[in-house]
Protein backbone atom coordinates (compact mmCIF):
# COMPACT_ATOMS: atom_id res chain seq x y z
CA UNK A 1 0.00 0.00 0.00
CA UNK A 2 1.38 3.29 -0.95
CA UNK A 3 2.98 4.89 1.71
CA UNK A 4 0.37 8.23 1.52
CA UNK A 5 -2.22 5.55 1.63
CA UNK A 6 -0.71 4.39 5.13
CA UNK A 7 -0.37 7.81 6.30
CA UNK A 8 -3.90 8.89 5.88
CA UNK A 9 -5.39 5.57 7.83
CA UNK A 10 -3.13 6.21 10.33
CA UNK A 11 -4.35 9.59 10.79
CA UNK A 12 -8.04 8.16 10.82
CA UNK A 13 -6.85 5.64 13.47
CA UNK A 14 -5.56 8.71 15.23
CA UNK A 15 -8.93 10.36 15.63
CA UNK A 16 -10.53 7.31 16.69
CA UNK A 17 -8.11 6.92 19.19
CA UNK A 18 -9.44 10.36 20.57
CA UNK A 19 -13.09 10.03 20.19
CA UNK A 20 -12.51 6.53 21.92
CA UNK A 21 -10.90 8.48 24.88
CA UNK A 22 -13.80 10.82 24.85
CA UNK A 23 -16.54 8.35 24.82
CA UNK A 24 -14.81 6.59 27.95
CA UNK A 25 -14.05 10.05 29.55
CA UNK A 26 -18.20 10.42 29.04
CA UNK A 27 -18.52 7.17 30.48
CA UNK A 28 -17.01 7.93 33.56
CA UNK A 29 -18.88 10.88 33.59
CA UNK A 30 -22.06 9.05 33.61
CA UNK A 31 -20.66 6.20 36.23
CA UNK A 32 -19.84 9.10 38.22
CA UNK A 33 -23.29 10.92 38.13
CA UNK A 34 -25.00 7.43 38.47
CA UNK A 35 -23.05 6.40 41.80
CA UNK A 36 -23.58 9.93 43.12
CA UNK A 37 -27.36 10.20 42.62
CA UNK A 38 -27.98 6.55 43.39
CA UNK A 39 -29.44 5.11 46.39
CA UNK A 40 -26.56 3.13 48.12
CA UNK A 41 -27.12 -0.75 48.64
CA UNK A 42 -24.20 -1.64 50.59
CA UNK A 43 -23.86 -1.50 53.97
CA UNK A 44 -24.15 1.60 55.91
CA UNK A 45 -21.25 0.29 58.00
CA UNK A 46 -19.06 -0.76 54.85
CA UNK A 47 -15.38 0.25 55.31
CA UNK A 48 -14.73 0.14 51.87
CA UNK A 49 -15.85 1.33 48.79
CA UNK A 50 -14.56 1.01 45.83
CA UNK A 51 -16.20 2.62 43.67
CA UNK A 52 -15.06 6.11 44.27
CA UNK A 53 -11.71 4.78 44.26
CA UNK A 54 -11.85 3.19 40.90
CA UNK A 55 -13.66 5.37 38.86
CA UNK A 56 -11.23 8.78 40.13
CA UNK A 57 -8.33 6.02 39.19
CA UNK A 58 -9.91 5.72 35.62
CA UNK A 59 -10.91 9.21 35.32
CA UNK A 60 -7.06 9.99 36.11
CA UNK A 61 -6.26 7.62 33.62
CA UNK A 62 -8.84 8.32 30.74
CA UNK A 63 -6.99 12.11 31.21
CA UNK A 64 -4.01 11.09 30.23
CA UNK A 65 -4.67 8.90 27.40
CA UNK A 66 -6.51 11.87 25.92
CA UNK A 67 -3.65 13.61 26.08
CA UNK A 68 -1.50 11.11 24.87
CA UNK A 69 -3.47 10.80 22.04
CA UNK A 70 -4.27 14.30 20.74
CA UNK A 71 -0.61 14.53 20.89
CA UNK A 72 -0.45 11.10 18.92
CA UNK A 73 2.13 9.25 21.52
CA UNK A 74 0.29 6.35 21.70
CA UNK A 75 1.82 3.98 20.60
CA UNK A 76 1.18 0.17 19.55
CA UNK A 77 1.87 -0.93 23.17
CA UNK A 78 0.29 2.43 24.87
CA UNK A 79 -3.00 1.40 23.31
CA UNK A 80 -2.40 -2.26 24.36
CA UNK A 81 -1.39 -1.36 28.12
CA UNK A 82 -4.91 0.89 27.88
CA UNK A 83 -6.88 -1.81 26.69
CA UNK A 84 -5.65 -4.37 29.36
CA UNK A 85 -5.91 -1.62 31.95
CA UNK A 86 -9.44 -0.87 30.65
CA UNK A 87 -10.81 -4.54 31.27
CA UNK A 88 -8.73 -4.91 34.70
CA UNK A 89 -10.04 -2.15 36.27
CA UNK A 90 -13.09 -3.08 35.49
CA UNK A 91 -12.60 -6.99 36.67
CA UNK A 92 -10.98 -5.25 39.62
CA UNK A 93 -14.38 -3.46 40.45
CA UNK A 94 -16.00 -6.45 39.73
CA UNK A 95 -13.72 -8.55 42.50
CA UNK A 96 -14.01 -5.89 44.94
CA UNK A 97 -18.01 -6.53 45.20
CA UNK A 98 -17.93 -9.29 47.60
CA UNK A 99 -15.66 -7.58 49.96
CA UNK A 100 -17.92 -4.47 50.04
CA UNK A 101 -21.28 -6.54 50.49
CA UNK A 102 -19.38 -8.55 53.24
CA UNK A 103 -20.10 -11.92 50.74
CA UNK A 104 -18.39 -15.06 49.53
CA UNK A 105 -16.62 -14.52 46.30
CA UNK A 106 -18.86 -16.40 44.13
CA UNK A 107 -21.23 -13.62 45.09
CA UNK A 108 -19.60 -11.51 42.58
CA UNK A 109 -20.31 -13.49 39.97
CA UNK A 110 -23.71 -12.33 39.76
CA UNK A 111 -23.06 -8.67 39.27
CA UNK A 112 -24.06 -7.16 36.18
CA UNK A 113 -21.41 -4.82 36.09
CA UNK A 114 -19.70 -7.78 33.81
CA UNK A 115 -22.14 -6.25 30.74
CA UNK A 116 -19.58 -3.08 30.80
CA UNK A 117 -17.02 -5.62 29.26
CA UNK A 118 -18.63 -5.82 25.91
CA UNK A 119 -18.94 -1.30 25.94
CA UNK A 120 -14.62 -1.59 26.30
CA UNK A 121 -15.15 -4.16 23.36
CA UNK A 122 -16.87 -2.40 21.01
CA UNK A 123 -15.32 0.82 21.72
CA UNK A 124 -11.91 -0.48 20.17
CA UNK A 125 -13.80 -0.64 16.98
CA UNK A 126 -13.43 2.84 16.42
CA UNK A 127 -9.59 2.15 15.72
CA UNK A 128 -10.14 -0.02 12.81
CA UNK A 129 -7.96 -2.70 14.00
CA UNK A 130 -9.45 -5.66 14.83
CA UNK A 131 -6.09 -7.20 16.84
CA UNK A 132 -7.51 -4.58 19.42
CA UNK A 133 -10.92 -5.64 19.36
CA UNK A 134 -9.60 -9.10 19.76
CA UNK A 135 -7.08 -8.42 22.53
CA UNK A 136 -10.39 -6.76 25.04
CA UNK A 137 -12.29 -9.80 23.87
CA UNK A 138 -9.43 -11.93 24.90
CA UNK A 139 -8.54 -9.75 28.27
CA UNK A 140 -12.20 -10.09 29.35
CA UNK A 141 -12.42 -13.49 28.97
CA UNK A 142 -9.29 -14.52 30.77
CA UNK A 143 -10.15 -11.66 33.74
CA UNK A 144 -13.74 -13.70 34.35
CA UNK A 145 -11.60 -16.96 34.04
CA UNK A 146 -9.56 -15.65 36.57
CA UNK A 147 -12.32 -14.59 38.55
CA UNK A 148 -14.08 -17.46 38.39
CA UNK A 149 -10.81 -19.51 39.47
CA UNK A 150 -10.07 -17.11 42.68
CA UNK A 151 -14.18 -17.63 43.55
CA UNK A 152 -13.78 -21.79 43.65
CA UNK A 153 -10.67 -21.49 45.47
CA UNK A 154 -11.74 -19.16 48.00
CA UNK A 155 -14.56 -21.37 48.81
CA UNK A 156 -13.25 -24.81 47.86
CA UNK A 157 -14.36 -25.71 52.02
CA UNK A 158 -18.29 -25.16 51.15
CA UNK A 159 -18.46 -27.39 47.70
CA UNK A 160 -19.57 -24.10 45.75
CA UNK A 161 -20.04 -25.69 42.52
CA UNK A 162 -23.42 -26.85 41.69
CA UNK A 163 -25.54 -28.01 38.91
CA UNK A 164 -29.04 -27.25 40.18
CA UNK A 165 -29.98 -23.75 38.36
CA UNK A 166 -32.44 -22.90 40.83
CA UNK A 167 -29.89 -23.04 43.78
CA UNK A 168 -27.11 -21.46 41.66
CA UNK A 169 -29.46 -18.16 41.45
CA UNK A 170 -30.66 -18.29 45.15
CA UNK A 171 -27.18 -18.50 46.66
CA UNK A 172 -23.87 -17.71 46.79
CA UNK A 173 -22.99 -21.64 44.85
CA UNK A 174 -20.74 -21.61 41.03
CA UNK A 175 -22.63 -22.66 38.02
CA UNK A 176 -20.08 -23.37 35.72
CA UNK A 177 -21.68 -23.79 32.49
CA UNK A 178 -23.29 -20.23 33.47
CA UNK A 179 -19.62 -18.50 33.83
CA UNK A 180 -18.57 -20.44 30.84
CA UNK A 181 -21.31 -18.87 28.79
CA UNK A 182 -20.38 -15.85 29.35
CA UNK A 183 -16.72 -16.22 28.50
CA UNK A 184 -18.18 -17.62 25.50
CA UNK A 185 -20.37 -14.66 24.48
CA UNK A 186 -17.35 -12.08 25.51
CA UNK A 187 -15.13 -14.43 22.92
CA UNK A 188 -17.65 -14.73 20.34
CA UNK A 189 -19.31 -11.12 20.47
CA UNK A 190 -15.62 -9.98 19.72
CA UNK A 191 -15.07 -12.20 16.77
CA UNK A 192 -18.03 -11.10 15.21
CA UNK A 193 -16.84 -7.52 15.92
CA UNK A 194 -13.49 -8.58 14.59
CA UNK A 195 -14.89 -10.30 11.11
CA UNK A 196 -17.13 -7.19 11.15
CA UNK A 197 -14.11 -4.74 11.16
CA UNK A 198 -12.11 -6.75 9.41
CA UNK A 199 -14.80 -5.96 6.40
CA UNK A 200 -14.95 -2.74 7.42
CA UNK A 201 -11.18 -2.03 7.27
CA UNK A 202 -10.96 -3.48 3.85
CA UNK A 203 -13.99 -0.71 2.61
CA UNK A 204 -12.62 1.94 4.16
CA UNK A 205 -9.13 1.07 2.85
CA UNK A 206 -10.73 1.17 -0.60
CA UNK A 207 -12.33 4.73 0.14
CA UNK A 208 -9.24 6.30 1.35
CA UNK A 209 -7.48 4.66 -1.89
CA UNK A 210 -10.15 5.82 -4.19
CA UNK A 211 -10.07 9.39 -2.40
CA UNK A 212 -6.06 9.74 -2.73
CA UNK A 213 -7.02 8.60 -6.62
CA UNK A 214 -9.14 11.38 -7.17
CA UNK A 215 -7.12 13.82 -5.61
CA UNK A 216 -4.13 12.87 -7.75
CA UNK A 217 -6.62 12.57 -10.59
CA UNK A 218 -7.34 16.04 -10.05
CA UNK A 219 -3.37 17.35 -10.78
CA UNK A 220 -3.58 15.85 -14.00
CA UNK A 221 -7.28 16.78 -15.31
CA UNK A 222 -9.60 19.19 -14.04
CA UNK A 223 -11.30 18.92 -10.74
CA UNK A 224 -14.79 18.87 -12.78
CA UNK A 225 -13.34 16.01 -14.99
CA UNK A 226 -11.84 13.95 -11.83
CA UNK A 227 -15.17 14.68 -10.44
CA UNK A 228 -17.44 13.67 -13.43
CA UNK A 229 -14.92 10.52 -13.66
CA UNK A 230 -15.12 9.55 -9.30
CA UNK A 231 -19.35 10.18 -9.69
CA UNK A 232 -20.28 8.15 -13.29
CA UNK A 233 -22.94 5.89 -12.11
CA UNK A 234 -21.05 2.83 -14.49
CA UNK A 235 -17.94 2.57 -16.08
CA UNK A 236 -17.09 5.02 -19.01
CA UNK A 237 -16.94 3.77 -22.34
CA UNK A 238 -15.37 5.51 -25.35
CA UNK A 239 -17.63 7.57 -27.27
CA UNK A 240 -19.96 8.71 -24.49
CA UNK A 241 -20.33 12.12 -24.89
CA UNK A 242 -23.13 15.29 -23.95
CA UNK A 243 -23.83 18.03 -26.18
CA UNK A 244 -22.73 21.39 -24.24
CA UNK A 245 -23.16 25.21 -25.08
CA UNK A 246 -19.35 26.08 -24.41
CA UNK A 247 -16.67 28.07 -24.75
CA UNK A 248 -12.87 27.45 -25.89
CA UNK A 249 -10.05 29.59 -25.15
CA UNK A 250 -6.61 28.55 -27.11
CA UNK A 251 -3.54 30.01 -25.44
CA UNK A 252 0.16 30.05 -27.27
CA UNK A 253 3.67 30.82 -26.53
CA UNK A 254 4.78 32.43 -29.93
CA UNK A 255 7.98 30.74 -31.40
CA UNK A 256 8.69 28.27 -28.41
CA UNK A 257 9.87 25.71 -30.53
CA UNK A 258 12.44 27.71 -32.08
CA UNK A 259 13.21 29.01 -28.21
CA UNK A 260 13.26 25.44 -27.14
CA UNK A 261 16.11 25.09 -29.58
CA UNK A 262 18.70 27.72 -27.87
CA UNK A 263 17.87 27.08 -24.55
CA UNK A 264 19.25 24.88 -22.18
CA UNK A 265 16.28 21.75 -21.22
CA UNK A 266 16.38 23.07 -17.43
CA UNK A 267 15.56 27.09 -18.94
CA UNK A 268 12.70 25.94 -21.34
CA UNK A 269 11.17 23.60 -18.31
CA UNK A 270 11.47 26.33 -16.06
CA UNK A 271 9.98 29.27 -18.73
CA UNK A 272 7.31 26.66 -19.24
CA UNK A 273 6.47 26.31 -15.35
CA UNK A 274 6.21 30.46 -14.90
CA UNK A 275 3.96 30.42 -17.79
CA UNK A 276 1.69 27.74 -16.73
CA UNK A 277 1.52 28.90 -13.03
CA UNK A 278 -0.16 32.02 -13.99
CA UNK A 279 -2.23 31.12 -16.67
CA UNK A 280 -4.02 27.84 -14.77
CA UNK A 281 -5.22 29.87 -11.76
CA UNK A 282 -7.02 32.23 -13.36
CA UNK A 283 -9.00 29.85 -16.13
CA UNK A 284 -10.50 28.39 -12.90
CA UNK A 285 -11.03 31.79 -11.08
CA UNK A 286 -13.44 32.40 -13.60
CA UNK A 287 -14.87 29.06 -13.80
CA UNK A 288 -13.06 27.39 -16.49
CA UNK A 289 -11.52 23.94 -16.93
CA UNK A 290 -7.58 23.02 -18.62
CA UNK A 291 -9.16 20.41 -21.38
CA UNK A 292 -5.46 19.51 -22.45
CA UNK A 293 -1.74 20.74 -22.46
CA UNK A 294 -0.11 21.20 -26.42
CA UNK A 295 3.38 21.98 -25.25
CA UNK A 296 3.09 25.40 -24.86
CA UNK A 297 -0.55 25.44 -25.86
CA UNK A 298 -3.12 25.58 -23.52
CA UNK A 299 -6.59 24.46 -24.32
CA UNK A 300 -9.27 25.32 -21.65
CA UNK A 301 -13.12 25.14 -21.82
CA UNK A 302 -15.88 26.92 -19.78
CA UNK A 303 -19.53 25.72 -19.91
CA UNK A 304 -18.37 22.07 -21.34
CA UNK A 305 -17.24 20.28 -18.36
CA UNK A 306 -20.24 21.64 -15.84
CA UNK A 307 -22.99 23.36 -17.18
CA UNK A 308 -22.87 27.65 -17.36
CA UNK A 309 -25.67 30.22 -18.08
CA UNK A 310 -22.58 32.30 -18.28
CA UNK A 311 -19.80 30.41 -20.23
CA UNK A 312 -18.84 32.88 -22.76
CA UNK A 313 -18.50 36.13 -20.18
CA UNK A 314 -16.52 34.16 -18.14
CA UNK A 315 -14.38 32.47 -21.13
CA UNK A 316 -13.88 36.73 -22.20
CA UNK A 317 -13.28 37.71 -18.58
CA UNK A 318 -10.28 34.72 -17.91
CA UNK A 319 -8.68 36.05 -21.81
CA UNK A 320 -8.85 39.73 -19.97
CA UNK A 321 -6.69 38.52 -17.27
CA UNK A 322 -4.49 36.21 -18.75
CA UNK A 323 -3.32 38.91 -20.74
CA UNK A 324 -3.03 41.14 -17.98
CA UNK A 325 -1.15 38.72 -16.35
CA UNK A 326 1.64 37.72 -18.90
CA UNK A 327 2.18 41.14 -19.93
CA UNK A 328 3.25 41.60 -16.60
CA UNK A 329 5.27 38.43 -16.35
CA UNK A 330 6.64 39.52 -19.93
CA UNK A 331 7.61 42.51 -18.15
CA UNK A 332 9.49 40.88 -15.39
CA UNK A 333 11.39 38.48 -17.96
CA UNK A 334 12.47 40.97 -20.35
CA UNK A 335 13.81 43.05 -16.98
CA UNK A 336 15.82 40.42 -15.74
CA UNK A 337 17.25 39.96 -19.18
CA UNK A 338 15.19 36.75 -19.92
CA UNK A 339 14.09 34.96 -23.34
CA UNK A 340 10.52 36.34 -23.65
CA UNK A 341 8.38 34.93 -25.82
CA UNK A 342 5.31 36.79 -27.59
CA UNK A 343 1.92 35.50 -26.68
CA UNK A 344 -1.41 34.55 -28.85
CA UNK A 345 -5.20 33.83 -27.50
CA UNK A 346 -8.34 33.58 -29.41
CA UNK A 347 -11.51 32.16 -27.64
CA UNK A 348 -14.96 31.31 -29.80
CA UNK A 349 -18.13 29.44 -28.44
CA UNK A 350 -21.11 27.12 -29.58
CA UNK A 351 -22.04 24.01 -29.48
CA UNK A 352 -19.58 21.24 -28.69
CA UNK A 353 -19.27 17.58 -27.71
CA UNK A 354 -18.04 16.94 -24.31
CA UNK A 355 -16.52 13.27 -23.84
CA UNK A 356 -14.89 10.55 -23.56
CA UNK A 357 -12.71 9.94 -26.73
CA UNK A 358 -9.89 6.73 -26.51
CA UNK A 359 -10.04 3.14 -26.19
CA UNK A 360 -11.20 0.94 -22.70
CA UNK A 361 -7.35 0.84 -22.20
CA UNK A 362 -6.70 5.12 -22.70
CA UNK A 363 -9.50 7.36 -22.38
CA UNK A 364 -9.25 11.20 -22.11
CA UNK A 365 -11.88 13.58 -21.59
CA UNK A 366 -12.33 16.39 -24.22
CA UNK A 367 -14.04 19.18 -26.33
CA UNK A 368 -14.97 18.24 -30.19
CA UNK A 369 -16.78 20.76 -32.22
CA UNK A 370 -16.64 23.79 -34.27
CA UNK A 371 -15.81 26.50 -31.70
CA UNK A 372 -12.74 24.38 -30.97
CA UNK A 373 -11.59 24.83 -34.10
CA UNK A 374 -12.71 27.96 -34.46
CA UNK A 375 -10.86 28.93 -31.71
CA UNK A 376 -7.33 27.62 -32.73
CA UNK A 377 -7.99 28.90 -35.94
CA UNK A 378 -8.22 32.43 -34.53
CA UNK A 379 -5.29 31.56 -32.17
CA UNK A 380 -3.01 31.61 -35.24
CA UNK A 381 -4.93 34.48 -37.09
CA UNK A 382 -3.73 36.36 -34.21
CA UNK A 383 -0.24 36.99 -36.29
CA UNK A 384 -1.88 37.67 -39.37
CA UNK A 385 -3.63 40.45 -37.43
CA UNK A 386 -0.83 41.83 -35.62
CA UNK A 387 -2.40 41.18 -32.11
CA UNK A 388 -2.62 39.41 -28.89
CA UNK A 389 -6.23 38.18 -28.49
CA UNK A 390 -8.93 37.62 -30.99
CA UNK A 391 -12.18 36.51 -30.77
CA UNK A 392 -15.83 35.86 -32.78
CA UNK A 393 -18.35 38.89 -32.91
CA UNK A 394 -20.80 36.39 -32.03
CA UNK A 395 -19.28 35.01 -28.60
CA UNK A 396 -17.97 39.11 -27.77
CA UNK A 397 -21.77 39.88 -28.04
CA UNK A 398 -22.97 36.53 -26.52
CA UNK A 399 -21.11 37.09 -23.96
CA UNK A 400 -21.93 40.78 -23.05
CA UNK A 401 -25.96 39.31 -23.16
CA UNK A 402 -24.28 37.21 -20.51
CA UNK A 403 -22.69 40.16 -18.40
CA UNK A 404 -19.13 40.70 -19.66
CA UNK A 405 -18.51 44.47 -19.96
CA UNK A 406 -15.31 45.92 -20.67
CA UNK A 407 -13.78 49.43 -19.86
CA UNK A 408 -12.32 50.27 -22.97
CA UNK A 409 -13.78 49.91 -26.82
CA UNK A 410 -12.95 46.72 -28.23
CA UNK A 411 -11.91 46.98 -32.43
CA UNK A 412 -14.11 44.72 -34.77
CA UNK A 413 -12.58 43.24 -38.10
CA UNK A 414 -15.13 42.71 -40.24
CA UNK A 415 -15.45 39.82 -43.04
CA UNK A 416 -11.64 38.28 -42.02
CA UNK A 417 -10.58 35.15 -43.97
CA UNK A 418 -9.35 32.66 -41.65
CA UNK A 419 -7.03 29.83 -42.38
CA UNK A 420 -8.90 26.76 -42.75
CA UNK A 421 -12.09 28.56 -42.09
CA UNK A 422 -15.15 28.60 -45.13
CA UNK A 423 -16.85 31.47 -44.87
CA UNK A 424 -15.68 35.08 -43.88
CA UNK A 425 -16.34 36.08 -40.31
CA UNK A 426 -16.32 39.25 -38.04
CA UNK A 427 -13.84 39.04 -35.09
CA UNK A 428 -13.25 40.99 -32.13
CA UNK A 429 -10.06 42.48 -31.27
CA UNK A 430 -9.46 41.97 -27.26
CA UNK A 431 -6.23 42.85 -27.09
CA UNK A 432 -3.28 43.82 -29.03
Amino acid sequence: MPVRIQTAIAREQQKGEILIGWIQAAVVLAWSVLYATSRKTSPADALFEPVPWTLGFYAVFTAVRIWLAHRHRLGDRLVAFSVVVDIAVLMLLIWSFHLQYRQPAAFYLKAPTLLYVFIFITLRTLRFEARWVLLAGATGAVGWLVLLLYAVAAQWYQDPITRDYVRYMNSPTILLGAEFDKVISILMVAGVLAVALLRARRSMERAIFDHAAATELARFVSAGVAETIAEAETSIKPGQAEMRSAAALFIDLRGFAALSRELPPDDVMRLLGEYQKRVIPLVRQHDGSIDKFLGDGILASFGAVAPSATYAADALRAADSIVDELTRWQIERRTAGLATPAIGIALASGDVLFGAVGDETRLEYTIIGDAVNTAAKLEKHTKAEQVTTLTTLATFELGASQGYSTAFPREIRGQRRILGVGAPMDIVVLAR
